[in-house]
């Protein structure tokens, strides 16, 4: 069964760049000279190579933040990574030429993580478990905080800065040629190797913090690189695309459903299927209505939000 569901995610890797509203002339896609040939090599190619590595980097920061914070609900956006992206993605928008709006995205998410550690790091320094809980509150005080910030803009800006942050907070992969692809596929593969680097201690703590210090693992220390490592990986993902919701959430626990493995035997497979993931969402987006493109973050929510009410459902009957 295993070994279908990676041969059917591997076919539909393959059909997506070939299936879209533009239909295509296989003969000419090697013409450089033809229509056929751009639409392939400069959109639709791209587009897939950007959603597996951006998909892939969003699932495994999803499985590594429920590792660290011990909760199943937990995001690569609950600390506010997302917002802080947003909200400077929507100061270039604004302030700024629309053309540098990626360099907003990836210096608002670096601010925040900056800002998370400053704070964190000066309050309860000597409990493991208030020290990562104080992260996570004051995360999403930061979330609040950006909203509030964003819906201020919201209201000094005109009709089409309001679209270009509307767009953006509904996440696109909308991008021309491998430009963009290249850092965001960098990312995603160091994200992978960091990951299986500290396989050992993501084990030892997935059983508890207390049992990992027992075992000679500095846990406050990891929980700081990896934190640190995930939401800059994650940083610059949405940088590129936008905050695309859900997919840190679903793809974890559909595969910890399928494989009932150890924590790092696991990485490879939801690194691998949440790139497989976005992909299939995008060619949704690309392909349910023939006249325009659905944001891809209405798809991924559409899909990810029935999951998460089964999730906090499920829980309440265990």
């Amino acid at each position: 069964m295993k070994k279908s569901i990676y041969s059917l995610s591997i076919i539909a890797m393959i059909i997506a760049p070939f299936i879209g509203d533009f239909v295509i002339n296989y003969a000419n896609i090697f013409n450089e000279f033809s229509q056929d040939y751009m639409v392939f090599w400069d959109l639709r190619l791209p587009r897939v190579f950007l959603a597996f590595f951006c998909g892939a980097v969003l699932s495994l920061s999803g499985l590594v933040f429920q590792t660290i914070f011990k909760n199943a609900l937990i995001t690569p956006y609950t600390l506010g990574v997302a917002s802080g992206s947003t909200l400077f993605t929507a100061l270039f928008i604004i302030f700024l030429p629309s053309y540098v709006y990626v360099l907003g995205g990836f210096l608002g998410a670096f601010f925040t993580i900056l800002l998370l550690f400053f704070i964190s790091n000066r309050i309860n320094k000597n409990s493991i478990l208030a020290q990562t809980n104080s992260f996570l509150l004051v995360g999403i005080a930061l979330s609040f905080f950006y909203s509030a910030c964003l819906m201020l803009l919201f209201t000094v800006s005109n009709f089409e800065e309001n679209y270009s942050i509307v767009r953006y907070t509904l996440g696109s992969l909308d991008i021309v040629g491998f430009n963009y692809v290249f850092p965001v596929a960098v990312v995603s593969l160091l994200l992978l190797r960091f990951v299986y680097a500290y396989k050992h201690e993501i084990t030892l703590m997935l059983t508890s913090n207390e049992n990992a210090f027992l075992k000679g693992v500095e846990v406050k220390k990891v929980n700081f690189i990896l934190l640190l490592a995930v939401s800059f990986c994650v940083g610059v993902c949405i940088s590129f695309t936008g905050p695309i919701g859900f997919i840190g959430l679903v793809v974890p626990h559909i595969v910890k459903i399928i494989y009932k493995k150890s924590a790092y035997k696991l990485f490879w497979p939801v690194f691998f299927f949440g790139g497989v993931f976005l992909v299939v969402c995008d060619f949704i987006s690309r392909n349910l209505i023939e006249s325009s493109t659905l944001p891809i973050g209405v798809v991924t929510a559409f899909i990810g939000a029935p999951f998460f009410i089964y999730l906090i459902v499920r829980r309440s009957y265990k």
